[in-house]
């Protein structure tokens, strides 16, 4: 039987489609391809919803019954090998829920990451003094010294992808709250803000900001995020946290809901250069 773990990769979710994807074109139904393998049609599910590491034997002899070339099949079992290597990620296992790897995942294959947060700096443009004094705040629960330096490692080491030369675009609708709400005195404030001013000059980021005073707006119901990727085998998704867990939503419904009320807030939001002129107006208050 195919070893689970605590959340797939994002190879391992692409891979994972193909293979469902030359099933399907082979015409053979999940039993069928579970006789291939002597197993049980949920086995061949779990493997091809990703809910299981991908043991190579197995995806072999299902190519080969699908009819894929030999030469082929050996270039998807090295594909498969790579997938099943953990992600960076997996070093912080001890503090990191498992529901939300699969979130590190996502974030570090996506092309595009739009995110409205109405209640703090968004993670990937926090600095380490900001992160620290949200997680001792108690936004993660009961959670000690050690744990939450960890976190804060975490964080930081996320926030490389926006360094990287492939960099996704980093599309953020805050609102005003998060400039607002004092995280640890001014002194931290003035520095997270400076990081936001330092961060929209980039050009790969944009950061609207949602004002007091322009109203409600059509997200005013919770956090999302939704990401946008590169290859064709994932769909968009939307993360949606809660306080013990989150969801994942790809159906093509609830997803075209997401951005259309993403769309609706960014027309309704402060423009890029009126969220720099708040910015600074904020940082000189305090």
């Amino acid at each position: 039987m195919s070893e689970p773990r605590s959340a797939p990769t994002v190879g391992q979710v692409v891979l994972g489609r193909r293979l469902q994807d030359l099933r399907e074109r082979a015409g053979l139904r999940r039993e069928e391809a579970a006789r291939v393998l002597h197993v049980a049609p949920a086995t061949v599910r779990r493997m091809e919803m990703a809910e299981v590491a991908l043991k190579i034997p197995y995806v072999q002899l299902l190519l080969r019954a699908y009819g894929v070339p030999e030469d082929e099949v050996e270039g998807f079992s090295r594909l498969a090998e790579d997938a099943n290597k953990p992600g960076w990620w997996q070093r912080f296992h001890d503090v990191l829920p498992g529901w939300f790897s699969m979130y590190v995942s996502l974030e570090g294959a996506a092309a595009l990451i739009r995110a409205y947060e109405p209640h703090f700096v968004p993670g990937l443009l926090q600095t380490e003094d900001y992160a620290r004094a949200v997680m001792r705040s108690g936004a993660l629960g009961a959670t000690s010294a050690e744990d939450i330096e960890r976190h804060v490692a975490l964080r930081m080491e996320r926030q490389a992808l926006l360094d990287r030369s492939d960099a996704p675009r980093f599309w953020v609708i805050m609102d005003e709250t998060a400039l607002r709400r004092p995280v640890d005195g001014p002194r931290v404030m003035r520095a997270q803000i400076g990081r936001l001013l330092e961060a929209v000059e980039r050009p790969n980021i944009v950061l609207q900001v949602a004002e007091f005073a322009t109203g409600p707006h059509a997200g005013t119901y919770g956090p999302f995020v939704l990401f946008r990727f590169a290859v064709p085998e994932l769909p968009d998704m939307v993360y949606s946290e809660y306080l013990t867990g989150a969801v994942y939503l790809d159906a093509r419904p609830e997803v075209a809901s997401h951005l259309e009320v993403m769309d609706r807030m960014a027309a309704h939001a402060a423009t890029a250069q009126r969220t720099k002129d708040l910015l600074r107006s904020v940082r000189k208050e305090l």
